[in-house]
């Protein structure tokens, strides 16, 4: 019979190092470029001279657009293996939980495959998120009505 101490010491023989600094360094870095591509594009499109709103408008189209086809190429996922949170947070990230169910799920056809599956992941998040901000919303207007502002 083995006590629950020598268990203890069993499991953590037999479990690996954590790789904690490691796993956020290359999540700070990948993030950090990923970040630092957006701000290279919104200053050529500036450079380009289309104005700050279509730059950055224009911004945001080209990262989800690149996050889809890295995504559709396999390649994001093996970025994602790296860096873990650096790829999901931006933009780029949510482009990935879209596409990515949609890809995989084409085949069983337009509405039952795609359209139904299209939104698996990302769903919840923005569910939450709308829900959240009306709520926030809500919140902000009644401090409003009796003269609080935060902002």
């Amino acid at each position: 019979m083995i006590t629950p101490k020598e268990y203890n010491r069993m499991v953590k023989k037999a479990s690996p190092n954590s790789k904690c600094f490691k796993n956020c360094a290359k999540a700070f870095l990948i993030g950090g470029a990923i970040c630092t591509l957006g701000q290279g594009l919104t200053n050529l499109f500036l450079f380009l001279g289309l104005g700050e709103d279509n730059s950055k408008t224009l911004t945001s189209v080209s990262l989800i657009f690149l996050g889809i086809l890295l995504t559709a190429i396999g390649v994001y996922d093996k970025i994602a293996r790296h860096a873990g949170a650096g790829t999901l947070v931006p933009i780029t990230g949510f482009a990935n939980a879209v596409s990515s169910p949609a890809i995989e799920f084409k085949a069983e056809g337009f509405i039952s495959g795609l359209g139904a599956k299209m939104f698996i992941i990302a769903g919840p998040v923005i569910v939450y998120g709308v829900s959240a901000s009306v709520l926030y919303g809500a919140i902000l207007w009644i401090l409003h009505m009796f003269g609080i502002t935060l902002f």
